[in-house]
């Protein structure tokens, strides 16, 4: 090989490897000016929200939605995001986010809260008892999710915990042990609170749907079309029996069956009725004679 060749043949590959080098300095440049961005927006976004300038803060943070994925903030993004979107009343917003949230990440410790909210803001979103009730249905399904993957725990076993901790912290402050498991303590018990709404607010969301059921079958019935005040009474006392509707759809339907003179239908709906409320039975006594006197005919 001539030197004149080996040189330029040399000249090639430092050249490359040159080329090569600016390249990866590029991409990696590239790269941290990228996420220097998706820092500096959240910070800004982060600001905003606490601040209580939700809407605002919510264009910033959905800027980020694309541009943060697969970085560390990509959780706190959407997480944030649907938090200002919930704060703001935007509450069909919030319910997609916080959806997604759980759906693109679902080891993000915002799991449990994403959970409750998004359960809030259906229910947040369940209109009055006269219209299409699909966000209750939502609320209520959501709601039981979370008791299901949170269940509550012994409230004075937590109170305790808490207790114990905090003393152990007096007598030995710089204890690292001690202060780890009282914040993880105080942080359980906190989420009690959550519970116990979850628990309450299902039954009255359950509540609005049989109401719902009662006021359509009660508009079949003004209409004379009888038979289906009965599916829709029906339907009531199979979902709802423990509503205060329940009593009412039984007694009601009583009074439809004898309107359509199906007297053995009424009769066997009467018999199941003073059987769960025995203190009807007084009451209830002139329409057992209508029914007999009407079933022999």
């Amino acid at each position: 090989m001539s030197v004149t060749r080996f040189f330029s043949r040399s000249a090639v590959i430092l050249f490359a490897m040159g080329l090569l080098m600016s390249s990866g300095c590029s991409s990696s440049k590239l790269a941290t000016s990228a996420t220097e961005r998706v820092n500096e927006g959240y910070a800004k976004a982060q600001k905003l929200y606490d601040k209580g300038n939700y809407e605002e803060a919510a264009l910033v943070f959905e800027s980020l939605i694309f541009t943060s994925r697969a970085t560390a903030l990509e959780d706190d993004v959407l997480f944030f995001l649907a938090q200002s979107y919930y704060r703001s009343g935007q509450y069909i917003l919030s319910a997609d986010m916080f959806t997604r949230l759980q759906q693109q990440i679902s080891s993000t410790p915002y799991a449990r809260t994403a959970q409750f909210l998004l359960a809030t803001s259906y229910e947040k979103l369940s209109p009055h008892f006269e219209l299409d009730q699909q966000y209750t249905n939502k609320a209520i399904e959501q709601f039981s999710l979370y008791l299901e993957l949170y269940p509550m725990v012994d409230s004075s076993k937590l109170a305790g915990d808490v207790e114990t901790y905090r003393e152990l912290l007096k007598i030995n402050p710089k204890n690292q042990d001690y202060k780890q498991n009282y914040a993880a303590a105080t942080a359980r018990f906190s989420r009690i609170d959550s519970l116990r709404y979850a628990e309450k607010a299902i039954p009255a969301l359950r509540e609005k749907l049989a109401k719902n059921t009662f006021f359509v079958a009660r508009q079949y019935v003004q209409l004379k079309k009888y038979k289906a005040a009965v599916i829709f009474y029906d339907e009531l006392i199979k979902r709802f029996p423990d509503t205060i509707y329940f009593k009412k759809a039984m007694a009601a339907k009583i009074d439809v069956l004898m309107t359509r003179k199906k007297w053995f239908d009424a009769g066997q709906t009467l018999d199941q009725y003073v059987q769960l409320f025995p203190e009807k039975e007084r009451e209830m006594k002139g329409v057992r004679e209508k029914i007999k006197q009407n079933f022999k005919h």
